[in-house]
């Protein structure tokens, strides 16, 4: 959804833009291109490896560019160390990227074998290899409830449990399918996806950082000044609508778009992961 995140970040020449979801660059090209060499743009990404390649990638405009290894939920320490009090915009492009997930290394995907790792940070202490060997039945089954809203959760859980240990991707995969009915497997998407989507998320704790940085990022925003949130599943997606609802009422901001706007059928044939995005956009009044 890159040119509706343009359109409505409306990004111009000597502004100063937070992209807090850099990934490989891909938003933050066209964005440094319309900030001119008198804007800022403020590039954070906690992926060590994306980083260096979204460096590579905007190379041409790095005198305009602060790249930041950081967490985003950070954002109320990020800008003051740079002197940054009031922004222009915000963007958070939510969810993994897929950088990442065609990495059979990171672990983030039952599609290609590899160690069940999932940490965006690789100095992160634990891994998603950490919570399924130690973790109680019950208290992976809240992780599987929670953050992948998964009906069978006590199932797979008992399964992981009693299939201990487990360190690969695939392994982790065969669990699910041990534990689920075959009318379950069936379905159009992967039956193991949200086991890994909720592992991942509890891994990044990426829900609290999400909410963090959201209500740090209104703060910042300058009047006139918008905000962007791409999300890609029903738990963003609740926590950015419930956020800016509540800015909303307490006058800090106005909705730009009423609903969520969708990828339309082109994009979604050219890349088929953006079919479950949604994109929010909020103003500062």
């Amino acid at each position: 959804m890159l040119e509706e995140v343009i359109k409505f970040l409306n990004p111009s020449a000597g502004k100063c833009v937070v992209d807090c979801t850099l990934g490989l660059g891909g938003h933050s090209i066209r964005i440094a291109q319309a900030l001119g060499p008198q804007g800022r743009l403020i590039a954070i990404e906690r992926d060590a490896e994306s980083l260096k390649k979204a460096k590579e990638n905007l190379k041409d405009y790095a005198d305009r560019c602060d790249f930041i290894n950081d967490d985003f939920r950070n954002i109320g320490r990020i800008l003051p160390e740079r002197g940054i009090t009031e922004v222009d915009g915000f963007i958070f492009d939510l969810g993994i990227s897929s950088f990442q997930l065609d990495d059979s290394r990171r672990g983030f995907s039952f599609q290609s074998e590899g160690p069940l790792d999932m940490r965006m940070n690789q100095n992160e202490l634990v891994s998603a290899q950490d919570l399924v060997n130690s973790l109680t039945e019950n208290e992976l089954m809240k992780i599987f409830q929670e953050f992948g809203e998964e009906r069978f959760s006590r199932r797979i859980a008992r399964s992981i449990v009693f299939h201990r240990p487990i360190t690969t991707t695939y392994q982790l995969r065969d669990c699910v399918l041990k534990a689920l009915p075959m009318s379950y497997q069936r379905q159009r998407i992967h039956p193991a996806t949200r086991t890994f989507q909720a592992l991942r998320i509890a891994v990044n704790r990426e829900l609290e950082a999400l909410e963090t940085a959201l209500q740090q990022s209104i703060e910042f925003l300058r009047k006139g000044g918008r905000i962007c949130v791409i999300s890609f599943h029903s738990l963003e997606d609740r926590i950015v609508k419930n956020i800016f609802r509540s800015s909303v009422q307490t006058g800090k901001l106005q909705l730009i778009l009423k609903k969520p706007l969708e990828p339309q059928e082109s994009e979604i044939k050219e890349n088929s992961r953006a079919r479950s995005a949604k994109l929010r956009v909020a103003e500062k009044i």
